[in-house]
């Protein structure tokens, strides 16, 4: 789903539509010299007319190094802005570079989360419009009966008013059942089931997408390449890595 340009544009906004970097990078690449608008050097602040011809210096793309990695993120363990005592991801990921997660997994859960220096990804993947899917297991206090797996799949009312997307949901055994997901509420597996008077016991995402978890241990992770990568960026409207 790509959005539709609406002419003039500023320069940044142009860059980061087209799939080239995010606004924050674009001003950065402008900044240095290293962008043109019809032969033209831009500047912050620049827009671009249709039909205008724009240009980046070719050796732009040794500036950075684009990383996708697939993290298992362990339980007891937040995404984001720890608090004192906590432990966040970036506390116990060991990674050259800097990434970041890309969405959150509460913290009494774990399982797959994807970590990028990409900025261009965050919307595309967490944005409800795009329905991305994500898999998890869960397990909980009281047996699974036919009306709890039809009620999980019709979308539950939650405790604020919102009424869950519908989605896809099996029973593995009398305790465990998936769900696939196309929205990514606050702690929403868990308050779903207790709208249905069952408690998490156990919760783990298993897949992003077409990234899955696979057999990567606690705390450890793996690159996202080759073919893999290209299926992900494509399904999100990114189909190359420019930078």
């Amino acid at each position: 789903m790509k959005k539709e340009i609406t002419f003039p544009i500023r320069i940044n906004k142009f860059l980061a539509y087209n799939n080239f970097c995010t606004r924050r990078e674009a001003d950065e690449i402008i900044s240095a010299g290293r962008v043109k608008i019809n032969k033209r050097l831009a500047i912050l602040g620049d827009k671009v007319q249709d039909g205008d011809n724009v240009t980046i210096d070719k050796n732009i793309r040794r500036l950075k190094e684009l990383v996708y990695l697939a993290f298992n993120k362990p339980r007891g363990v937040v995404t984001h802005s720890p608090q004192e005592g906590e432990k966040s991801i970036e506390t116990i990921l060991k990674y050259p570079q800097k990434v970041f997660p890309v969405g959150r997994l509460d913290k009494d859960s774990y399982g797959l989360i994807i970590l990028t220096n990409d900025g261009r990804v965050t919307d595309r993947l967490l944005n409800p419009d795009y329905e991305h899917e994500k898999e998890y297991i869960v397990s909980v206090d009281r047996n699974i009966t036919p009306g709890f797996i039809k009620n999980m799949a019709e979308g539950v009312i939650l405790d604020d008013g919102y009424k869950t997307k519908v989605a896809q949901v099996k029973k593995i055994d009398d305790l465990t059942f998936s769900i696939v997901l196309t929205e990514g509420k606050r702690r929403q597996i868990r308050r779903m089931c207790e709208k249905l008077e069952r408690r998490v016991l156990d919760l783990r995402r298993e897949r992003i997408m077409n990234i899955r978890l696979g057999k990567i241990k606690s705390k450890e992770f793996r690159k996202i390449d080759g073919e893999e990568l290209k299926e992900f960026l494509k399904s999100i409207g990114i189909e190359k890595s420019f930078i």
